[in-house]
């Protein structure tokens, strides 16, 4: 798969995800607002919008994160990774506002998007989401989004290989199959220590130790 953004996106993705602090949305909203004062590419300034909107989300701002994303005013068909974003963010706020229906429509077309532009990261985010939407169809989504990971050239978007393992184990472990969810959660580890983060890896070593735990009671 494509390495690379088409257009092509005007943000470096390394750059982006620096400003982002998932555990800390209003930081990241004050970060996004100071870098778009200061921003002259309009469609920087778009995309940026998105993550703006999306911070906004994860505070219950949904009308705010709304009004932003419709304040856009770059036509995104002309601008594939612009409109992925969008799609993205959109249904993002659509699931946390209680709507997944309405959420899976979006990240369906976020993911069909992204796999005809050739943008891997966000086409396994997309994944990631409509299995987070659609819980019937969990284990197909993120085998998918697997699938977009693991024949990518782009590190970044193999690093979605610990975060979807990870899912898929709790996922089987609520469901009773503690040896199927130990199986992804020792997958996740090994994504983790290759692609991702010391703090990513500790996670995941302690949901295997949870997970042998409840085998152990099991028995």
């Amino acid at each position: 798969m494509s390495s690379t953004y088409p257009g092509p996106s005007p943000l470096d993705p390394g750059a982006l995800e620096r400003l982002w602090d998932f555990d800390d949305p209003a930081g990241s909203e004050h970060r996004f607002r100071t870098v778009l004062d200061t921003e002259r590419s309009p469609l920087a300034g778009a995309e940026l919008v998105t993550q703006l909107a999306r911070s906004l989300g994860l505070q219950g701002r949904f009308a705010e994160a709304d009004a932003l994303l419709d304040g856009i005013q770059i036509d995104a068909s002309s601008h594939p990774v612009l409109a992925v974003r969008t799609d993205l963010e959109r249904g993002r706020l659509r699931n946390s506002s209680g709507h997944p229906d309405q959420a899976a429509r979006l990240f369906g077309s976020a993911l069909r998007a992204a796999e005809a532009a050739g943008l891997d990261f966000l086409a396994a985010d997309a994944a990631h989401m409509l299995a987070i939407a659609e819980p019937d169809r969990a284990e197909e989504w993120t085998r998918h989004g697997l699938a977009i990971a693991a024949a990518s050239d782009e590190s970044r978007c193999r690093r979605w290989a610990g975060s979807l393992h990870n899912n898929l184990g709790w996922t089987r472990q609520e469901a009773g199959d503690l040896p199927g969810a130990l199986a992804e959660f020792e997958a996740a580890l090994s994504a983790y220590r290759e692609f991702g983060t010391a703090e990513q890896a500790r996670f995941a070593q302690q949901a295997i130790d949870q997970c042998r735990t409840a085998m152990r009671g099991a028995e």
